[in-house]
């Protein structure tokens, strides 16, 4: 898996000014949900919870035990709060 996002921005801010001039790139929203997506972690709905984020936005946070010290680890391939005791 590619560990840089799929659409290098960078990249196409150093593009030329097309012909009809204006600026020098169009960013596409096709182009901004893939590195979205790329940047989203899949966790277990289990592991986080829906917390309003900036600017009111829908935000999720991880959410882990209340008590105890635990440790996030993978257990048999899923993703899992682990005891410290039990390490």
């Amino acid at each position: 898996m590619p560990s840089e996002p799929p659409i290098d921005f960078e990249a196409k801010a150093r593009q030329p000014i097309g012909p009809s001039g204006g600026a020098p790139m169009q960013i596409s929203a096709g182009d901004l949900m893939k590195n979205f997506v790329f940047a989203t972690l899949q966790l277990p709905d289990a592991l986080t919870e829906e917390v309003s984020g900036k600017n009111g936005h829908n935000a999720r946070k991880l959410q882990g035990p209340t008590t105890g010290t635990h440790v996030l680890g993978i257990v048999d391939g899923e993703i899992q709060w682990i005891e410290t005791e039990a390490c």
